[in-house]
């Protein structure tokens, strides 16, 4: 029988020492607390029962360490302590994950439903697994630590978008965190320098209605642990090898990794809900209550986590180091961000202090940071969100864009102001390029292919009876709800892709991608798929040849907006040798006109749909001019007098290869004639030289 010794309060979790396992854990109620030790993940019982009395209690923390158990070693435990009026408190018959795990095992006879109610659940829980906690070889893999200038994220889910037919991935790590290295070629020819990865944190599967499971993940079980449906093999203790193997080989490529993280709920949902690790070893803690002891739920899934509190901040911002230092990520996306700035009975901080202690970490330093900026509550703060070095999502981006090329009233002053990095809403302090992120399409939602295709959702297959998913999507199917063998349709559909595709890109902030977009992946109008692990939910692999023209014509604008990086970036206002200035001169200064289809007379009217914009040098003229009409009909634009020529680099009317094509044009005429629906670019000839578009 190894010896048991008192233990320490630090480093929180199951770590390995000279002697054996120390094994440490927050529970500031509990009166004592029991140490299972299991043979093995799927044992029904332990074979070692470890009681924790008051000498093995530093203030609230409890501390064990086991001689002769190592990595490998299973382990849970029971809490024992008084239960509050409704219910609330301790339940020792419920057998409990350490909340700080970094592998877990038992999946196999894993059963969520046993963690509900009084009886016991040891047969069918799940245990920690004593891991290393090495450091990540930054080393060997540097971080790319693209500049947020420069930065195009790409959200995908680990996955969907290693499943499928076609998909370029060996069949035994399809679905895995090592099948996603096999789509590294894919990724770095399209452009993007960022991948941002849906939770990769151990997440409830069952956590789903009947019949069906949890893909996307947005339920987490842990803030350590790798989910293990996404390894290669059953062993708990390569998920951290091959987690660092990912993101090894994503560094080497230069691209970087970014977690969307859950840390305003987890999984056990309300007072009602299973008993499975953090609510065991403190219900009062870790939720938001109010003085009755009910739930309070900003998160929309039964529970808001308490992250004002000391220990459950130093908990997340363990997690946050786990995957960071060592496992290498690179930044994290948080899910409903703005509910971690809520403190007691919700109320909103305007300095709260897990973001406080975020930014003053100087391990988290180097970080790239986003949320997004609203929750289920109401709370909504894009501008001013309350962390200093967070970038927000950009919803009314998304929202404006959309409603513009739909057609909409009252759109062309919104779109003005997304196109000029969104003054109107960023007006406390100039916009940095790294406070916006921009989008038109993200998981939730619908895809880019169904935003053209469909007005309404379609998700009857998720089993909601069609009450899921958001109902505002300011989309529009061109004539046909869904798939149309109408050519126009399909035509006028594909070049609202484009409109869309190139707003995006030629404006400033960070741009991100939602897997598939770039092929017109399709979800058959669901918009909200996250119990759908299938072809719904996957990449699409096997794309036609209009697929493959939108892909080049999305390689080719990333290209173009790298060549434009220095006019595209919101807080640059000068040239930065785009074009050379005469010796000792002077740094220009740019400035933006805006046009309608006369210059200098933009019609910000509410049933305007057309809008042209320039950017101009004091030296050499206008450089850029973009046409954007969204009106039915066809309409002549003119055109600034441009002294070294205008290039004509996009142009949606014309057909795909030549919408962007290779060799941009010189164009002679004094006008632009946009068709409707359509969006052209001019490019000053100097800014051109250089200019290199595959395909």
């Amino acid at each position: 029988m190894s010896s048991i010794r008192i233990g320490h309060p630090w480093p929180l979790g199951a770590a390995t020492t000279s002697h054996g396992v120390n094994f440490s854990v927050a529970a500031p109620a509990a009166t004592r607390l029991e140490l299972l030790l299991f043979p093995h993940g799927e044992a029904s019982e332990p074979d070692r029962v470890i009681e924790l009395d008051h000498r093995h209690r530093s203030g609230d923390h409890w501390h064990v360490e086991v001689e002769g158990v190592g990595i490998g070693c299973c382990y849970a435990y029971r809490v024992f302590g008084p239960i509050q009026p409704g219910g609330h408190g301790f339940n020792p018959s419920k057998v409990l994950l350490d909340p700080c795990a970094r592998a877990i095992a038992g999946w196999q006879s894993y059963r969520r439903g046993t963690a509900v109610g009084s009886v016991p659940n040891t047969a069918c829980c799940l245990k920690g697994v004593v891991t290393e906690r090495d450091r990540f070889d930054f080393v060997a893999a540097p971080r790319p630590r693209h500049s947020w200038q420069s930065t195009v994220i790409y959200e995908l889910h680990v996955g969907g978008f290693t499943q499928g037919g076609g998909v370029p991935v060996a069949a035994e790590r399809q679905g895995t965190l090592l099948g996603l290295i096999d789509t590294i070629p894919y990724l770095r020819e399209l452009g993007v320098t960022t991948i941002e990865l849906l939770p990769v944190m151990a997440f409830d599967p069952q956590d789903a209605p009947p019949g069906r499971l949890n893909h996307w993940g947005y339920s987490p079980l842990s803030w350590m642990a790798p989910h293990p449906a996404y390894l290669q093999g059953d062993d708990p203790l390569q998920a951290r090898e091959q987690m660092r193997q990912l993101v090894m080989a994503c560094h080497q490529a230069g691209l970087e990794v970014l977690l969307d993280v859950v840390y305003n709920h987890t999984t056990e949902g309300n007072q009602a809900g299973p008993t499975l690790s953090w609510r065991g070893f403190g219900d009062r803690l870790y939720y938001q209550q109010n003085e009755r002891g009910d739930y309070l739920d900003v998160s929309g899934c039964g529970n808001t986590i308490a992250a004002n509190r000391p220990l459950v901040r130093r908990l997340i911002l363990e997690s946050l180091r786990c995957w960071a230092v060592e496992l290498g990520i690179d930044g994290f996306r948080f899910d409903l961000g703005i509910a971690l700035s809520r403190g007691e009975q919700l109320a909103p901080l305007n300095d709260p202090p897990l973001f406080e202690a975020m930014e003053a970490d100087p391990e988290l330093s180097d970080l790239k940071m986003i949320s997004e900026p609203w929750d289920c509550g109401g709370l909504y703060r894009l501008a001013d969100f309350p962390a200093r070095r967070v970038a927000t999502w950009n919803g009314r981006f998304r929202d404006d864009l959309r409603r513009f090329w739909k057609g909409d009233d009252r759109t062309c002053w919104p779109v003005g102001q997304r196109l000029s990095g969104s003054p109107d809403l960023f007006t406390a302090v100039p916009v940095h390029p790294g406070q916006c992120i921009t989008f038109l399409t993200a998981h939730d939602g619908f895809t880019l292919a169904d935003l053209v295709s469909f007005n309404g959702k379609h998700n009857l297959a998720n089993g909601e009876d069609n009450r899921d998913g958001d109902n505002h999507n300011n989309s529009w199917n061109h004539g046909v709800e869904g798939p149309s063998t109408d050519n126009a349709i399909s035509v006028l559909r594909d070049r609202q892709i484009r409109n869309l595709l190139a707003s995006l890109l030629l404006a400033p902030g960070v741009p991100m991608l939602l897997m598939g977009d770039e092929v017109r992946r399709s979800q058959g109008g669901n918009n909200n798929t996250w119990c759908q692990d299938n072809p719904l939910g996957w990449m699409h692999w096997q794309p036609d040849a209009e697929d493959l023209a939108l892909r080049t014509y999305v390689i080719r604008l990333l290209t173009l907006r790298r060549h434009l990086a220095a006019l595209l970036n919101p807080e640059a206002p000068f040239l930065d040798g785009l074009v050379e200035e005469a010796p000792g001169s002077e740094p220009s200064h740019l400035w933006r006109e805006w046009h309608g289809v006369e210059l200098r007379k933009p019609d910000w009217a509410s049933w305007s749909h057309t809008l042209a914009w320039s950017l101009h040098d004091p030296h050499h003229g206008p450089l850029l001019w973009c046409g954007m009409n969204a009106y039915g009909k066809a309409m002549h634009f003119d055109l600034p007098p441009c002294p070294a020529g205008w290039m004509r680099v996009i142009d949606t009317a014309l057909p795909a290869g030549l919408d962007l094509p290779a060799r941009p044009e010189r164009w002679s005429p004094s006008g632009a004639p946009l068709e409707s629906r359509s969006l052209m670019l001019m490019l000053a000839a100097p800014l051109v030289k250089g200019l290199r578009l595959k395909g």
